[in-house]
């Protein structure tokens, strides 16, 4: 990336570093430390031209492997918290990720943006 002038790196937080959550300290401190590396890094890197940015991502369904981290009476609560009352899909973070990747967030860097259909504003 320094050799070609310009870059891109997107990490992956979580919104529950805003909004934490009881009985999971150590995924809760783990993705605010993602969010905190982000914007260090953004810092470092920038006099390369290298952006450096994180999604917030809700709770994403991606498989049945979800039955084992909530029930479904939780999921659907969740749903309820969300200003889009649906579930979250891998697909949902697409177009985030599409624009951080582009030319079109050029003058981005540094920062974290949620995407978890309304669950978490700041």
């Amino acid at each position: 990336m320094q050799r070609q002038g310009k870059g891109k790196i997107i990490n992956i937080s979580s919104g529950t570093a805003l909004s934490g959550s009881p009985f999971f300290l150590h995924y809760v401190s783990s993705k605010a430390g993602v969010i905190g590396f982000t914007r260090a890094l953004a810092r470092e890197v920038g006099g390369d031209n290298i952006c450096v940015n994180s999604i917030m991502p809700g709770l994403t369904i991606s498989g049945s492997n979800q039955e084992a981290v909530m029930t479904a009476e939780q999921l659907a609560d969740r749903r309820k918290r969300r200003c889009f009352q649906r579930d979250q899909y891998p697909k949902d973070l697409v177009g985030t990720v599409i624009f951080l990747a582009s030319d079109d967030s050029d003058f981005m860097t540094g920062q974290s943006i949620g995407v978890d259909g309304g669950m978490n504003m700041h």
